[in-house]
């Protein structure tokens, strides 16, 4: 199986060579995932992203030099849960035409995108045997990388904590009572996710949800390709 022979060739990748692999799988994947907060947002009344120029593919306008590259690229070489950002998107939810119940979409876009692109990679692996090995290869790799990275920054932005996805998803869902008293999380948010990951209770929570998306998308798109 060509899954199986690329996971073996990319074990067998110095670190250098896994860097390589990953970066633009990562790039795309926190890049792409930004543009389409913005693009969302501005769908629904929030024009703040598109006037300041960040509803855009161009990879330059969203990279965070710690966030998208010194981040991931620590977390490649010593293992763990590959962990990164781009510079926000800035959403005005004020903007929207119905704040409460329209953050739930501008949330949603970031992870929604992440397992579209997890689904093109793995087509970019079916494809990959069918092209000359020098350009076949690199390309399976960093199919198998994107789907990876893809599906843990979707799993990841899900968790229900502000201000990941999930957690203004909750807000949005949440009646307004309960929804203000939650979004207080906020200003801590970024401070438990780092002491969730540092102490390797993130990447149990994150795991077994890691894997099951990892194996529908292997058996559903990989497997038919």
């Amino acid at each position: 199986m060509i899954l199986h022979q690329l996971i073996q060739a990319m074990s067998e990748l110095s670190a250098m060579q896994r860097f390589s692999i990953n970066m633009l799988p990562v790039i795309f994947a926190i890049t792409v995932h930004e543009a389409a907060h913005g693009y969302v947002a501005k769908y629904f009344g929030d024009m703040t992203a598109y006037q300041l120029g960040r509803i855009s593919l161009n990879p330059i306008r969203h990279i965070d030099p710690v966030g998208t590259l010194l981040i991931p690229a620590i977390a490649l070489f010593f293992g763990g849960i590959m962990f990164g950002w781009a510079k926000p998107v800035p959403v005005n939810f004020g903007r929207l035409r119905q704040p409460k119940r329209d953050m739930l979409w501008v949330a949603a876009a970031g992870p929604a995108v992440n397992l579209l692109m997890a689904i093109i990679w793995a087509l970019a692996i079916n494809l990959s045997p069918k092209l000359p090995p020098y350009f076949g290869l690199p390309l399976g790799l960093m199919g198998v990388a994107g789907i990876q990275i893809n599906v843990m920054l979707m799993v990841l932005n899900l968790l229900p904590l502000p201000p990941l996805d999930g957690g203004r998803i909750m807000v949005s869902l949440l009646p307004s009572r309960l929804a203000w008293q939650f979004a207080k999380i906020e200003p801590y948010g970024f401070i438990i996710l780092l002491v969730l990951m540092f102490s390797n209770i993130l990447g149990a929570i994150l795991l077994p949800f890691i894997q099951v998306v990892e194996t529908l998308i292997v058996s559903t798109v990989l497997l038919q390709g």
